[in-house]
């Protein structure tokens, strides 16, 4: 009983800091090709703006691409390479030389939104991995040297290199020691700085990786049985999607940031395998995916333990790339002819104060009755 009562009072009390909310962000990846294409920025740019994107994440941040998108309404995620982590740690002045040449000329008549040092650090270079914070302070500070004050500064991570554990969401925790010793410093920079988490995440992989996911529960289909349930939080979980997105929310408040925007930087189902043993990479369930995911972001319905939702969706990616052996992507063909018929605008996100409501007051709950 006295576990009810302090349960409905906490739920009161953070009810009264829940933000507003605002229309989702609904982004593509677009990495620019190896070779030479037919394809110049300026078709680039139009071909996104007419596929009613609102945003575009540039891992390679060419600058062609972002001079290209100025005076549109689009907004640009920029990143800076893994090998530049190192360096940047220790120079600020090679941060300006960056920005220089990547935002500077083009800001803000291009809307830079964000700027991501690194992806997927931990994965591909872990040895950075102790340079990353001190390479993002840099960046963040070398933008106030240029008087560029609305632009936030984070990195990306890899779903599967920072949670231990993805189901149930509840018991999602970061990995250690990275958790303790980059994650918790990172998230207290981004809340200090008003900034935001971005993870790749991919249901595909997960499906993949797991033989008990059903196939329904992975693509967004209103299946009977296509659930699984939290026992801890008494959640019921009906996309594979939300379930990993609230493993990231759980982890966070766990390391004690629970208001810290999330960014999913990518997501994705291929068209095509790596290989013939990759039978679910079809056209047909990509196209599921995608209307799938759309009607979910639109739908205003958040994830269980996050009801304003993801704050930005960048569905990877906008060309399929060139070469055999290669999982496909792209939602266009190389020549920028559409794949799907999907349409891609809309959805709803939450405000930066919205709070977990159910899950902290759940955990609060349990911890009474321990």
């Amino acid at each position: 009983m006295v576990s009810f009562f302090f349960t409905f009072s906490l739920v009161f009390q953070l009810s009264l800091f829940h933000g507003s909310s605002s229309l989702t962000t609904i982004g593509i990846t677009y990495t620019s090709p190896t070779t030479t294409t037919t394809a110049n920025p300026e078709h680039i740019a139009s071909t996104v703006t007419s596929l009613n994107f609102q945003a575009v994440r540039l891992p390679g941040a060419d600058p062609s691409i972002i001079r290209a998108f100025a005076y549109t309404n689009t907004s640009l995620l920029l990143s800076i390479p893994n090998i530049l982590v190192p360096p940047l740690a220790s120079n600020r002045s090679l941060a300006l030389g960056w920005l220089y040449r990547h935002v500077l000329p083009f800001y803000p008549r291009s809307r830079i939104s964000l700027i991501s040092v690194g992806n997927d650090v931990f994965d591909s270079t872990p040895d950075f991995s102790p340079f990353l914070l001190p390479a993002i302070r840099n960046v963040y500070l070398a933008l106030r040297d240029l008087d560029i004050n609305k632009v936030p500064v984070s990195t990306t991570f890899s779903f599967y290199n920072i949670i231990t554990t993805s189901f149930p969401p509840s018991s999602a925790r970061f990995e250690e020691p990275a958790g303790s010793l980059i994650l918790k410093p990172l998230l207290q920079f981004l809340d200090d700085t008003n900034s935001s988490f971005l993870v790749n995440l991919y249901p595909y992989n997960m499906y993949r990786l797991y033989n008990e996911i059903p196939l329904g529960f992975a693509l967004f289909q209103d299946f009977p049985f296509n659930f699984r349930d939290d026992l801890v939080t008494g959640v019921r979980y009906k996309n594979l999607f939300d379930m990993m997105a609230d493993s990231v929310v759980s982890a966070m408040v766990v390391a004690g940031h629970v208001n810290t925007p999330i960014i999913v930087a990518e997501i994705g189902w291929p068209s095509s395998g790596a290989d013939s043993g990759e039978v679910e990479a079809t056209r047909v369930y990509v196209e599921m995916y995608l209307k799938g995911l759309v009607a979910h972001l639109r739908s205003g319905l958040g994830t269980p333990l996050r009801k304003e939702g993801i704050a930005e969706v960048y569905i990877y990616e906008l060309v399929d790339k060139e070469g055999k052996g290669n999982r496909s992507w792209g939602i266009l063909h190389q020549n920028l002819t559409k794949k799907y018929k999907v349409e891609f605008s809309g959805g709803f996100k939450i405000g930066r104060f919205g709070g977990l409501l159910m899950f902290v007051a759940v955990h609060f709950s349990i911890l009474l009755c321990i």
